[in-house]
C-alpha cells in the first residue's frame, strides 16, 4: 500500500455490521487512491432471551462508540463524516419518546414460522411479487411483522416508528429519524415501481400504517454526533451519513466494474448473486425463478438471488469447535482438497439448513434421503458445501444471463468470501467464465462512496469504482477442467428436479 500524505488526505469512517461480525473502518482517500484502515473489530452474537433469539444491539452499540473513540485517538477531527450499514430485513419499534421497545429479534427467529400462509390468506402469492418484486424469504421483514401482529406483540401496539437496525443506530448517533431506500427495498413492502411503500399491501395485510414514513435515500446528511456521544469519543464536528444502509447494496456499489451492466457475487453468510440493472424486471419468469429487485444506490436496481452461502461452513465449523476440532478457515480449504470430487452433493437453500446447529449432521441427513453416499469426515463435509455452492451459482448464472444483454465477461467476486481461493476457483470452473475476486471489504468502501459522493469528493458511483479498482487489485481465477464440471452440473440438475 502507498504511503498517503495525512495532511492532504480526507478521512472518512464506516460501520459495517455483518450477521456474524461488525467492524469500524477508516477509509483515507489522498485524491486517487484509498487506504481502508481497521479501527476494530467485534462479535455480534445473538442472544436466546425466553420469547426467541435477539440482536444484542446495546452491545454493538457501544463497540462502535469504542471504534469511533479509536478513529478520534488516530485521527484527531480529521474524519469528515460516518456512515453505518448492517444486515438486511431486520427492524427495532420505537415509541413517540424515542425509546427502543424491546431488543430487536433475529431474523432466524422461529417466531414467523407459518406466517408466509398467513400472508397469503390475506393477498395471493403473486399478487404480492408483483407488487415488490421481491424473493419470497421467510426471513423477510413483512413475514416478522405479521408474526407480531399474530402474537400480540405489545411493542408494535406501542410504535410509533419502525427503524431498520442502521436507521436505530444512526438515530442514537445524532437524533435524526430515518427509514433508508435501498434497506427499506428488502422488507417486501415496498414498491420498486412507485419508488414508496406500497400501501395498499400494508393495509392488505393488516399491518400499522403509520409506522411506515417518508423514504430517505443514501447520501443525505443527517447531522451531528449528539453531544453526549461526542463527548465520549471525542469528536466535535463529525456528520453522520445515510449510506446505503443495506449491506449487500454497499458491497454492489464497491464492484469494482465498469460494465454497464456489471455481474457480481456478494460472498459471505449469504451469497447474493445479480444484474445491477437501471429498471425492475417483474415478470413471469422472474416470479418462477425466485429473482428479487432490490434497490441500490442512485436508485439503480439490484437484481438478484439470495442464496445460503459460508453460512454452511460457519455452522459446521462451530460443530466440530464444540467437539474440540477447532479448524482455522484456511485449514477447511485445505481439507476439502483432500477429498474426492462431487462425492456428495446438497441444495444449500433446502429449509433445514436454514437453522442454527448441527450442520454436518444435516447434510448427511440430506445426502442419505437422496440416496448419496454420507459425508461423514469433515474433509468431506467441506467437498460438498464448496461443490454444491459453486453448482448452485452455475444454475442461477445460467438464469440471469437472459436478463442481461450481452453475456458478462467476469463475475466479480466481492466481499469475505472471496478471500477462499478454493470457491473462487470451483465458482470459475462450474460457471465457465473469468472471475475477478476482490475488494474483500466491499461492503465498507461502499459505505465510504457514499459518504464521498455526499462530500461531493467524487461526482459518481462510477468514478468511486475506478477509485476502488486502482487501490485493491483484483486476484483473476480461469475456468479449469470444464467438462468434468460440466458433467457434474448436469447430474447436480438432476437431483434437485427429485
Amino acid at each position: 500500500m502507498p504511503h498517503f500524505n495525512m495532511s492532504e488526505s480526507k478521512v472518512y469512517l464506516a460501520v459495517d455490521l455483518g450477521a456474524s461480525s461488525g467492524r469500524v473502518l477508516a477509509g483515507v482517500y489522498d485524491g486517487s487512491r484509498i487506504d481502508l484502515r481497521e479501527l476494530n473489530r467485534f462479535e455480534n452474537t445473538p442472544v436466546a432471551l425466553p420469547d426467541g433469539w435477539h440482536w444484542n444491539i446495546t452491545s454493538l452499540y457501544n463497540s462502535i462508540l469504542e471504534g469511533l473513540k479509536t478513529a478520534y485517538d488516530e485521527f484527531g477531527d480529521q474524519p469528515v463524516s460516518v456512515g453505518i450499514d448492517t444486515w438486511g430485513v431486520d427492524y427495532a419499534l420505537i415509541d413517540s419518546g424515542g425509546r427502543l421497545l424491546g431488543l430487536p429479534y433475529q431474523y432466524r427467529d422461529n417466531r414467523k414460522d407459518g406466517m408466509m400462509e398467513v400472508a397469503f390468506e390475506k393477498v395471493s402469492k403473486r399478487a404480492i411479487y408483483d407488487k415488490t418484486g421481491i424473493q419470497f424469504m421467510l426471513i423477510n421483514s413483512v413475514y416478522q411483522l405479521l408474526a407480531d401482529v399474530d402474537k400480540g406483540n405489545p411493542a408494535l401496539s406501542g410504535a410509533e416508528d419502525l427503524m431498520f437496525i442502521p436507521d436505530l443506530l444512526s438515530y442514537w448517533l445524532c437524533g435524526v429519524k430515518v427509514q433508508e431506500r435501498t434497506f427499506a427495498s428488502t422488507s417486501q413492502l415496498y414498491n420498486p415501481n412507485t419508488e414508496d411503500w406500497d400501501r395498499d399491501l400494508i393495509a392488505a395485510l393488516g399491518l400499522p400504517d403509520h409506522i411506515f414514513k417518508s423514504i430517505s435515500d443514501p447520501g443525505k446528511a443527517l447531522g451531528a454526533l449528539r453531544p453526549e456521544v461526542a463527548s465520549r469519543t471525542g469528536f466535535e464536528d463529525l456528520n453522520v451519513v445515510l449510506v446505503a444502509g443495506h449491506d449487500t447494496a454497499s458491497a454492489v456499489a464497491a464492484v469494482p466494474s465498469q460494465a454497464s451492466i456489471p455481474a457480481y457475487l456478494s460472498s459471505g453468510t449469504w451469497s447474493l448473486m445479480g444484474l445491477e440493472l437501471s429498471e425492475p424486471v417483474i415478470n413471469d419468469e422472474t416470479f418462477e425463478d425466485s429473482f428479487t429487485n432490490e434497490i441500490g444506490i442512485g436508485n439503480t436496481v439490484r437484481f438478484l438471488r439470495n442464496i445460503c452461502g459460508l453460512w454452511l461452513i460457519q455452522e459446521s465449523r462451530r460443530y466440530w469447535q464444540e467437539s474440540g476440532r477447532d479448524y482455522r478457515y484456511g485449514e477447511i480449504a485445505t481439507l476439502a482438497k483432500t477429498a474426492k470430487p462431487f462425492r456428495s452433493l446438497i441444495d444449500p437453500d433446502d429449509a433445514r439448513f436454514a437453522q442454527p446447529g448441527l450442520m454436518p449432521e444435516k447434510i448427511a441427513e440430506y445426502c442419505r434421503e437422496t440416496g448419496q453416499p454420507t459425508p461423514d469426515e469433515p474433509a468431506q463435509v467441506m467437498r460438498c458445501i464448496y461443490e454444491s455452492l459453486a453448482l448452485t451459482y452455475r444454475i442461477i448464472w445460467d438464469k440471469l444471463l437472459k436478463y442481461a444483454p450481452s453475456p458478462p465477461d467476469a463475475l466479480h467476486v466481492v466481499g469475505g468470501g472471496s478471500q477462499d481461493k478454493l470457491l473462487n476457483q470451483f465458482t470459475a470452473n462450474a460457471l465457465e467464465v473469468t472471475v475477478q475476486a476482490g475488494p474483500t471489504e466491499a461492503t465498507g468502501l461502499g459505505n465510504i462512496l457514499c459518504q464521498m459522493m455526499a462530500d461531493k469528493e467524487i461526482s459518481s458511483l462510477a468514478e468511486g469504482r475506478k477509485i476502488v479498482a486502482q487501490s485493491f487489485p483484483c486476484e483473476t481465477f480461469e475456468p479449469e477442467d470444464g467438462e468434468v464440471w460440466r458433467e457434474a452440473s448436469s447430474r447436480y440438475a438432476r437431483l434437485l428436479e427429485n
